[in-house]
């Protein structure tokens, strides 16, 4: 936690700030250990503080590493005792709120907005963290051996998703909760699988259909993400061709990888795979992302990213093909960035055809 703190104190620096101030429960989570309904004070000599409502207090006690517990009553009674905490000081805070944010000006005219000092913190993890991703990585693995084992012709979506779910929760691992979608998983069948961010409907799964299953899923509160795709009985040329092309790609993706590679550089050896079997236009997004306390963290894989890789930063790499109204493939494992990449999933990306 002393390495993180410093690591967040720097960036905040580099913004002209001594004081951070978290908000959003990822970087609350980063700063102190607790995730919660909170308010976290770093001060530049590393002193962390927490404010919380008093039925908070109690869990903020427990968990979190080395802070000063603050009891505050909700809503106005927290940002009373921010306020009294960091006046006069040069602050940088997530707070994503206008009228909180318009509040805190009012006493604190120079408080600054940026989510930069905590995603640039926490862009590369630590050995726990890595520890962490690695333990998700191994469920989500165990999730596709179940899908060999249950995905039959007449399997709903839906039920299927209520078998992984299940399986995923009795070994703790949980919805990550994202914003965009209604559902905690992505199991797209056939013509759902053209739509990258299909959601989870009650079709059946026939014959000839390509399944895309995109397993995102938060365990220790760090965020894993793997994406296979199967088939079912007989699949056309097409379909055939199409998920060797996406394999290669994401063969080369990998390849990419390396300490010092620019983010682009991973997006280009996906895409110009994918382009030379004239399959581009059906190549709809950008190559990955990465991930840890949330699903899309820095850095982007994509053509327009600047940022170069580092020694252990945590990414994806996730080449697809989605053609209308027939089928999609997508293959995604989560990476971390080595001299050789650390690929955390180790299931198969040969195409199983159940």
């Amino acid at each position: 936690m002393e390495e993180r703190r410093k690591r967040l104190i720097e960036h905040a620096q580099n913004l002209d700030c001594d004081i951070l101030v978290s908000f959003e429960p990822e970087n609350l989570y980063y700063m102190t250990g607790f995730w919660g309904e909170a308010i976290g004070i770093l001060e530049k000599n590393g002193k962390t503080t927490i404010i919380a409502p008093e039925l908070e207090v109690g869990r903020a006690k427990e968990e979190s590493i080395d802070c000063n517990i603050i009891t505050a009553d909700r809503g106005v009674g927290l940002i009373s005792g921010l306020v009294s905490k960091i006046k006069n000081s040069k602050v940088c805070t997530d707070c994503q709120s206008y009228p909180t944010m318009e509040s805190l000006k009012k006493s604190i005219p120079t408080i600054k907005y940026s989510t930069d000092p905590f995603y640039r913190a926490r862009e590369v993890k630590d050995s726990r963290e890595i520890t962490i991703l690695k333990n998700a990585s191994q469920i989500i693995d165990e999730m596709y051996e179940l899908c060999v084992k249950k995905i039959k012709i007449g399997l709903r979506e839906s039920e299927l998703q209520s078998i992984l779910m299940s399986f995923a929760m009795e070994r703790e691992m949980f919805s990550t909760g994202y914003r965009s979608t209604l559902n905690p998983l992505i199991i797209a069948g056939g013509p759902n699988g053209a739509l990258p961010h299909a959601q989870v409907t009650k079709r059946k799964f026939v014959g000839g259909d390509l399944i895309v299953i995109d397993l995102t899923l938060r365990y220790k509160g760090y965020v894993s993400d793997a994406t296979r795709t199967f088939g079912l009985g007989t699949l056309s040329s097409q379909a055939k061709e199409i998920y060797e092309t996406v394999k290669e790609s994401q063969k080369a993706g990998l390849k990419a990888v390396r300490i010092g590679a620019s983010c682009k550089s991973i997006d280009d050896a996906c895409r110009d795979y994918i382009d030379k079997k004239n399959y581009g236009q059906y190549f709809i997004h950008s190559t990955g992302h990465g991930i840890g306390l949330e699903v899309h963290e820095f850095p982007t894989i994509g053509q327009k990213s600047q940022t170069i890789l580092q020694k252990d930063m945590a990414i994806t790499v996730e080449p697809g093909i989605y053609i209308p109204k027939k089928f999609g493939v997508r293959i995604e494992d989560s990476v971390i960035v080595k001299d050789e990449p650390m690929v955390l999933h180790k299931f198969t990306k040969e195409l199983i055809d159940i």
